[in-house]
């Protein structure tokens, strides 16, 4: 085990920002916006007024958007939670305090901002990040070989596999991993035809049963913690700065993810198809689509980290989303916001009008206006307001 109190700071020097670290969340964060506003922000609906060769575009631009981004932005972004996690322990550890008791103050903190997004967008990540975020705290005092092993075996989805296996015993056992869709329903109806006070209405309650039965059950719930463990394992051996050692893991991540997300992909879709049990078929293609989604997540953070540290300190375009990373707590609840005021029906009702190309469109719109407003904020402050307010609430009562 390691004492976290009694780790010095010559083993973990004290940093300034990360470039590459906020680059990659901002990104993660537009590929979150895009996907999103193709979803209609969960109300989903193909506009019947489009030609046909509109629908075939938005048909292929939907499977290609789903291939590169679905599950991976998630991925990525709960990545980099765990990685912030680390920064904040070495941070308070050198400053001489204990910050665990502090992180679990901010996770109900974050509990609390994920009531403000999820009061509009019934698709929130917020609560169960704070909630996942709570197994950090024991998880910081493991080694680094505890850690990954917890973290591997949680990204194996071991509860959709003990399903499986118990239908496979028990013939009569019946799972078909889809409690949220009750909830669903009701939402979808609200975000299509209800007014702003009954969306508001039905997000505080039916929103939030829709979403985070979905998550459970979508295998998110063993997922983000592992995520979160392997983003603090990332720190500590600081494979985020640009050095010999972490330019080779990140060559030697490429070469282990690419054949395993190969296969992964291929046995998901050879295997599903043939098997007719009801939870065999619920359970098999999340067992095995969240370990390859992790795969090709690291291929495209190997892939983007590596291209950051030939260039020195990043490319040009990769800063771009800097602005958008450094805020992102702010511009993942602003976004929801807009995105909902433009798709349902108390909004502009867009939903009626845009397929996945014109939504990708209003997607780059939105993306453009938040990347602009944060750099011009951060051109003032140190920091976004919601970020701003988030520090200053987890270190109330400090003398």
């Amino acid at each position: 085990m390691i004492n976290i109190a009694t780790m010095n700071s010559t083993t973990y020097p004290q940093k300034q920002r990360l470039g590459v670290v906020d680059a990659l969340r901002g990104l993660a964060l537009m590929a979150i916006i895009i996907l999103h506003c193709v979803e209609h922000y969960n109300c989903f609906y193909q506009p019947e007024w489009q030609p046909e060769w509109l629908n075939s575009l938005d048909s292929g631009l939907a499977e290609v958007l789903w291939f590169f981004l679905a599950g991976k932005a998630y991925a990525t972004f709960s990545l980099l939670f765990g990685f912030s996690f680390f920064i904040q322990m070495r941070n308070a550890r050198e400053r001489g305090s204990d910050f665990r008791l502090r992180f679990a103050w901010r996770m109900v903190l974050l509990a609390c901002f994920a009531q403000l997004h999820a009061l509009f967008y019934n698709g929130d990540i917020l609560l169960l990040y704070a909630f996942c975020g709570l197994f950090l705290i024991p998880a910081s005092s493991l080694s680094n070989r505890w850690l990954i092993t917890i973290a591997l075996v949680l990204l194996l989805q071991p509860v959709d596999w003990a399903h499986i296996i118990i239908s496979a015993c028990d013939p009569d056992y019946v799972d078909a991993n889809c409690r949220f869709a009750q909830f669903a329903s009701q939402a979808e109806r609200i975000a299509t035809h209800g007014n702003l006070w009954q969306t508001l209405a039905d997000n505080i309650g039916n929103g939030q049963l829709y979403s985070n039965f979905w998550q459970v059950e979508a295998g998110r719930i063993t997922q983000t913690p592992a995520l979160f463990m392997l983003g603090m394992w990332l720190g500590r051996k600081r494979y985020f700065e640009r050095t010999a050692q972490s330019q080779q893991f990140w060559k030697r991540v490429i070469s282990w993810m690419l054949p395993a997300w190969v296969v992964l992909f291929a046995l998901n879709r050879v295997i599903p198809p043939v098997w007719d049990h009801i939870t065999w078929m619920s359970h098999i293609g999340i067992a095995l689509n969240m370990p390859a989604n992790f795969c090709f997540m690291a291929l495209l953070v190997a892939v983007f980290v590596l291209a950051w540290f030939a260039a020195g300190d990043g490319y040009r375009v990769q800063h771009l989303s800097i602005p958008l990373g450094r805020m992102s707590l702010t511009n993942y609840i602003v976004q929801s916001i807009i995105g909902v005021a433009v798709f349902y029906n108390f909004g502009l009702g867009m939903y009626r009008l845009c397929g996945a190309t014109l939504s990708t469109a209003i997607a780059i719109v939105v993306i453009i206006i938040l990347s602009l407003s944060s750099r011009v904020w951060l051109s003032r402050f140190r920091q976004g307001p919601l970020e701003w307010l988030w520090k200053r609430l987890t270190w109330i009562g400090r003398k």
